[in-house]
């Protein structure tokens, strides 16, 4: 099952034919399998700024169909040279947990440290 069209934002409503395992209602809790992968991804760190892509905020979505796993992610730049090392990082941490085939989607909206948990753990008040 393939949905072309992309979401206009992380909170927009999942597709009418999703299965809810692929897309939990809004507010539901998240599945073991993905506070799993999300805890897997604590381990995916930003080599420029030291902090792991869960700290920075950069982590979207997990969406973990039959068959694949999607991971939705932003990058804290537009054109960071290590896109393609996070990239496969974030496959092989969420491979580690659910063993199937796994993608890694860039979304285009700009990172800013508001969307940090703690922003103060870039050493500066935001």
């Amino acid at each position: 099952m393939s949905d072309e069209s992309k979401p206009a934002s992380p909170a927009a409503a999942p597709a009418p034919n999703a299965p809810a395992a692929a897309q939990p209602a809004q507010g539901a809790a998240p599945s073991q399998q993905e506070m799993a992968i999300r805890s897997a991804l604590e381990t995916v760190m930003d080599p420029e700024i030291n902090l792991s892509i869960i700290d920075l905020g950069l982590l979207r979505e997990i969406q973990i169909q039959p068959g694949k796993t999607l991971v939705r992610m932003l990058l804290t730049t537009p054109f960071c040279p290590y896109a393609p090392q996070l990239i496969e990082d974030v496959k092989l941490a969420a491979r580690g947990v659910v063993d199937q085939e796994t993608e890694v989607e860039i979304l285009p909206d700009p990172w800013s440290p508001d969307m940090m948990p703690d922003p103060g753990l870039l050493g500066f008040s935001y």
